[in-house]
């Protein structure tokens, strides 16, 4: 399957001196990206592997000549050099420092990882100036779309087809199990992702012994998808401190198992200042049907985030609103520290509109404002277009997200 990524690198490689930094989720199709991106005369190193890692602790200068980069080239092709969980070395940005500074101007560096790269602090100098990090998610509906790389904000709607829907929301939108789409591959990867992720990247990420309590906090976070996060409750279920609680949340979402998006704010009276509300990356195993269409949308809106700020259209951050009266909004999107989007998530179409949505709206002055329903069907209309300052609509789930990447 191509991903979209694939486009986005090209562009990268053809403009840009810097590295290129790729993190996201075990399994999310790194490797895979890799490979397509490299060609003849491109090479991969991958920690992992003895030989490579021998290689590689060779040092920068190894590398060079291993590459052929020291020798008069005939051809003025950039090659590529490629480095796949190599943070988990522990010189590693010295190495990427050197290597960079020696063959900036000869060749290309991708690094991917699959625990996230802003986690590891034991290198020396900064890597500052010298990479673009870029984020990779899942599939999504408009990834799925399979329209044609363009650096921009909005799409215009597009439909998919009912049955790839289906499949994107029953086996999420890791590549595998959603190509596969059969019940018994999907149960099997899930239980493979998950030891892998708890017994392989924690054990490479920290030195935490309690990973089945760890294991117990991310069933219970699982359950309460889209919830607001109360560590002193989650504190007390677990038998561990309150400040254990937040250390090991950090880690859940160090190795992409879930992520949390904090309250908005600013210009709301009597609002919610400090509890997070957290959500998995992969919504399939989300047994509650309203929690899983939460966190479906929500894994959309946060790729989108990442998407928009990594291509540089912006500085994008995802939120959610509440006050004291009990007032919500699922999702918030800031644009440059001033709300620009939001959405309320529902279920059925027989749901009236939001009053909460219809208050903040006004408040805020947000210019798009939307109750997203699962249950509509795809209406072939530009959702930004019909849009209003303080005026939210009801849109079909799957029209506002076809819109998105």
């Amino acid at each position: 399957m191509k991903r979209i990524y694939e486009a986005l690198l090209q562009e990268h490689f053809s403009n840009e001196r810097q590295m290129a930094f790729v993190a996201g989720p075990r399994q999310v199709g790194k490797t895979t990206l890799t490979k397509q991106l490299c060609g003849e005369g491109d090479v991969t190193f991958n920690w992992d592997r003895s030989d490579d890692r021998q290689n590689i602790l060779k040092g920068s200068d190894f590398i060079v000549e291993a590459c052929g980069l020291s020798d008069l080239a005939v051809s003025a092709a950039r090659p590529l050099i490629a480095f796949d969980e190599i943070h988990k070395f522990r010189q590693w940005k010295n190495f990427l420092k050197g290597l960079f500074d020696a063959v900036e101007s000869s060749a290309s560096i991708l690094v991917t990882g699959s625990a996230r790269l802003n986690v590891y602090k034991r290198g020396g100098d900064s890597l500052m100036g010298r990479y673009f990090l870029y984020r990779m998610h899942p599939l999504s509906i408009g990834e799925l779309i399979e329209r044609p790389y363009q650096p921009c904000l909005i799409s215009d709607p597009a439909v998919i087809s009912k049955e790839a829907f289906e499949l994107l929301y029953r086996f999420g939108g890791f590549p595998e199990p959603f190509t596969r789409a059969t019940d018994r591959f999907y149960k099997r990867w899930i239980a493979l992702r998950t030891e892998q992720m708890f017994r392989e990247d924690l054990r490479d990420l920290t030195r935490v012994q309690d990973i089945d309590q760890l294991m117990t906090l991310s069933q219970i976070v699982m359950r309460q998808a889209g919830s607001l996060v109360n560590y002193s409750s989650l504190a007390n279920q677990i038998c561990v401190s309150v400040d254990t609680i937040r250390r090991w949340m950090t880690l859940l979402e160090s190795i992409y198992f879930s992520f949390r998006i904090r309250p908005w704010f600013r210009n709301v009276a009597k609002s919610l200042r400090k509890q997070p509300k957290v959500y998995p990356w992969d919504w399939s195993s989300i047994q509650d049907e309203g929690a899983r269409i939460e966190s479906f949308v929500a894994s959309h809106l946060l790729k989108a985030v990442h998407w928009w700020t990594d291509l540089g259209l912006g500085q994008f951050d995802l939120f959610y609103i509440r006050d004291t009266a009990q007032r919500e909004v699922d999702f918030l999107i800031a644009k440059d520290g001033e709300p620009w989007m939001m959405v309320e998530v529902k279920k059925s179409r027989k749901e009236p509109l939001s009053p909460a949505l219809k208050h903040f709206s006004q408040v805020l002055k947000v210019p798009f404002a939307y109750q997203a329903v699962m249950d509509l069907e795809h209406v072939d209309a530009d959702c930004f277009e019909a849009s209003r300052v303080g005026k939210p609509i009801r849109v079909p789930l799957s029209t506002l997200l076809s819109q998105l990447i």
